[in-house]
């Protein structure tokens, strides 16, 4: 059974940084390409951070370019997002998604809906 499991969520200020982690299961990391997206109240969910798992180019939502950045850790099944100068803006629940590659191909979709296995989420909250 695919598992994606979210953790690092929380609470901090304006300015602080968190680093958000998603274990995963039941699959074979390196078949995947894993992503992470948002969803803040009453807003749709969005793309944040992206990771080519062809050639590792990564790609960003403006909203958190420079800010956010993607890795993974594949002898852990781990992907990480690292998030700097948070915003109050950047208040939302925080998700992991997973899409076997060869259904996509080369293609790193940003959209929602291509993606088949979701975590249960974490809270990120910046005060201000």
């Amino acid at each position: 059974e695919v598992q994606l499991v979210e953790s690092g969520g929380g609470l901090v200020q304006a300015g602080g940084s968190l680093r958000l982690s998603c274990a995963t299961s039941g699959f074979t990391f390196d078949d995947y390409t894993i992503s992470w997206f948002r969803q803040a109240p009453g807003k749709e969910r969005e793309g944040v951070a992206f990771i080519s798992t062809s050639d590792g180019t990564t790609f960003y939502a403006d909203s958190v370019k420079g800010r956010f950045t993607i890795s993974s850790d594949p002898a852990k099944s781990t992907m990480y997002l690292h998030m700097d100068s948070l915003k109050p803006e950047d208040t939302a629940v925080y998700y992991c998604a997973a899409v076997l590659k060869s259904l996509l191909g080369l293609v790193i979709s940003t959209a929602p809906d291509d993606y088949p296995y979701w975590g249960q989420g974490t809270q990120v909250t910046v005060s201000s």
